[in-house]
């Protein structure tokens, strides 16, 4: 999975990789590869069944030994959106949030500077600098709401 044009990393999760000096094997790259391709939150299970279609000789143990050594290393960041699931994304660039909808299982990330906005305002009154965060809705559509 190297890049065609200078037969370095393809993806930013092998370049975090090499960047912090961690071997790369093939069935790394692999798995690597899936992380940042998946635009979903995928769980070790669902990471296994898209590395599987690439090289058929990836264990399931495998992908959850190289997820836990990334997530060790700060390359991927593990959630737990409630349904007895680890999901895993790649450390993102810029912040965001996520709400998930609790009928479809669907994750939405979004950002809002008000809600940033507020979570600073709300730590400072009660004597505290905001240094990280991590938020969470679960919802329902509306039209279930009635």
């Amino acid at each position: 999975m190297a890049s065609a044009k200078t037969g370095g990393p393809s993806n930013a999760i092998e370049e975090a990789c090499i960047a912090k000096g961690m071997r790369m094997t093939d069935q790394r790259r692999v798995i690597a590869g899936v992380i940042s391709a998946a635009e979903d939150h995928p769980d070790v299970e669902e990471l296994h069944r898209r590395a599987s279609a690439v090289d058929s000789n990836i264990s399931l143990s495998t992908v959850y030994r190289t997820v836990k050594l990334f997530e060790d290393s700060g390359i991927i960041t593990r959630h737990a959106f409630g349904d007895g699931r680890a999901r895993y994304e790649p450390i993102p660039e810029a912040h965001h949030d996520h709400l998930i909808d609790l009928r479809s299982g669907q994750v939405i990330e979004f950002q809002s500077e008000e809600i940033e906005r507020l979570q600073a305002e709300v730590a400072r009154k009660l004597g505290y600098k905001l240094v990280d965060h991590r938020l969470e809705l679960y919802c329902v559509p509306l039209d279930e709401e009635r």
